[in-house]
């Protein structure tokens, strides 16, 4: 399985941008799909995730109201439409897959494969 990030860029504070991540396979299919940001100096972080059992969808605090995650099955792509971006959301986003349950949703450890990042800069 191999996953691909990309749409990060620099936006400026308010604005908005859409990360996409596509699957080698039909990947968002057989695991569930989650979102993690590193900003420099802090570990990996969760963001968002969407299990495969039932689509259900969880998200930071931080991420709560302002982000969405989707999945695209056709395309064997995940999204995360980020709104109202803040410039404490500049990270490297990484998009990532596995068989997860409940309590381990946001747990990097818990996923499986891992796309290369994509970086997002939000500017004041």
């Amino acid at each position: 399985v191999q996953l691909q990030a990309s749409g990060g860029g620099l936006v400026q504070a308010g604005g908005s941008l859409r990360l996409s991540c596509v699957a080698s396979e039909q990947t968002f299919t057989s695991y569930s799909a989650g979102w993690f940001r590193q900003a420099p100096g802090k570990e990996r972080e969760f963001v968002a995730a969407r299990r495969l059992s039932g689509g259900s969808t969880y998200y930071s605090d931080s991420a709560k109201g302002r982000f969405t995650i989707s999945r695209d099955s056709a395309k064997n792509t995940v999204y995360l439409e980020m709104n109202h971006l803040i410039p404490e959301d500049t990270a490297v986003y990484y998009c990532a897959a596995g068989r997860v349950i409940l309590s381990t949703v946001r747990s990097p450890s818990a996923y499986n494969y891992w796309g290369q990042g994509t970086l997002v800069t939000v500017s004041s």
